[in-house]
């Protein structure tokens, strides 16, 4: 069930099992992929686990509410278009609209992560959610990238990984005639590293166009299965997290 397209009286009568909440930025992927990958990507993800949920537990026991646009993501302020909020912002706002879902029942939440810097903060939510005493909620967060088979691993940026997705869920958002300038103008990887640390505080240290990876490697045949992964693994997550027994 799509939160969004729901009337209030639908979420009533249905029997939601788990609330998935899609989570991304509004971030520069290079100059073939727009802003809005992660919290495109996070969307798709999300839609695919639970029609996945939902094939196997029935309909309308799991729902998908609207996506979270904004992030951690000033590393990406020197490229136009970025936007962003701070760590603080950023985990008050999910966990409260989280929280929100709480009154009318729903206490199970997977946070459908698309986007690198907010991984932290969304592991740090979903423990403070699930200790809150003011309900009975329990939460985790996925990021889709990390649960992709032999692909994990391959992320970058505006890379492979992303470009393929991208290509297969919205292929009409990629500029394809610039893939050949985002593979020149990218990096092999992420930062600028010595000793184990990363040097670079932004991505303009280490990438001309915000890209790293090469985006010719992510077909739409990859997306497709990348996709497929993704959302039986959310999948998976949903059934363990509704099924688990809440703990603090």
């Amino acid at each position: 069930m799509q939160l969004a397209d729901a009337t209030w009286t639908d979420v009533r009568d249905a029997a939601v099992d788990i609330a998935v909440i899609p989570v991304g930025s509004t971030e520069q992927h290079g100059p073939h992929a727009p802003l809005g990958t992660d919290t495109l990507a996070a969307a798709a993800v999300a839609e695919a686990g639970v029609a996945a949920y939902e094939a196997e537990h029935g309909a309308d026991t799991a729902i998908v509410t609207p996506p979270i646009p904004i992030g951690i993501a000033e590393e990406h302020r020197a490229f136009d278009g970025t936007m962003w909020v701070s760590p603080d912002t950023f985990r008050a706002y999910v966990r409260e609209a989280a929280a929100s879902l709480t009154a009318h029942g729903i206490d199970r939440v997977v946070f459908a992560n698309g986007h690198g810097g907010n991984i932290d903060a969304l592991a740090e939510v979903s423990r403070r959610f699930s200790r809150d005493p003011a309900h009975d909620g329990y939460a985790v967060a996925f990021t889709w990238f990390n649960a992709v088979g032999e692909h994990t691993g391959e992320m970058g940026h505006g890379g492979p990984l992303e470009t393929a997705l991208m290509r297969a869920t919205h292929p009409e958002l990629v500029r394809e005639d610039r893939i050949e300038a985002a593979r020149e103008g990218g990096s092999d990887r992420w930062g600028e590293w010595v000793a184990g640390v990363n040097l670079a505080h932004d991505s303009d240290g280490f990438t001309e166009n915000g890209v790293v990876g090469d985006p010719a490697d992510g077909d739409a045949d990859r997306g497709e299965e990348l996709h497929t992964l993704a959302g039986d693994a959310l999948a998976e997550l949903l059934a363990a997290v509704v099924e688990r027994e809440r703990s603090t």
